[in-house]
């Protein structure tokens, strides 16, 4: 990869939407990414979708976790190494399938997502500004809300 030139033409993104994210082993694949030639690298994320073909509603929790993660792989890596992080939302699994969690759905999700990341992680203040920015009085983290 360093001879072909590769390294000076691309960015790298690196996706995982888990919520349990090897930390240490994606901190060691961005290291062989620097070794290769590459300055910077990307993460992707989800805010909704990614969880099942036949999900309808959004489980904030589980992308809450996945943002969390990622923060920690972005504390441990190198200062200068992340160029961004691309927080998708996944509405289809192929061109065939129905669609699964649509946007109105996973705005909220969308949101704590937001902050969490913005604020480098979450916490009850977090929590009450997104309530007050949506207008929700009660915003369900770990059950589905309706």
């Amino acid at each position: 990869l360093s001879e072909s030139g590769v390294p000076q033409l691309v960015q790298p993104m690196i996706w995982d939407y888990a919520t349990d994210i090897n930390v240490e082993g994606k901190v060691q694949l961005i290291e062989k990414y620097r070794r290769c030639g590459f300055s910077k690298v990307w993460f992707a994320s989800a805010f909704k979708g990614a969880t099942g073909v036949n999900q309808s509603l959004t489980l904030i929790g589980h992308h809450l976790r996945n943002q969390l993660e990622w923060l920690q792989v972005a504390r441990r890596s190198p200062a200068d190494v992340l160029e961004g992080i691309a927080l998708t939302g996944w509405q289809r699994y192929d061109h065939f399938a129905v669609l699964c969690e649509l946007l109105p759905v996973g705005i909220p999700s969308l949101a704590v997502c937001l902050q969490a990341l913005k604020n480098g992680g979450y916490s009850e203040k977090i929590k009450e500004n997104v309530e007050n920015l949506l207008g929700m009085p009660n915003l369900e983290i770990e059950t589905f809300m309706r």
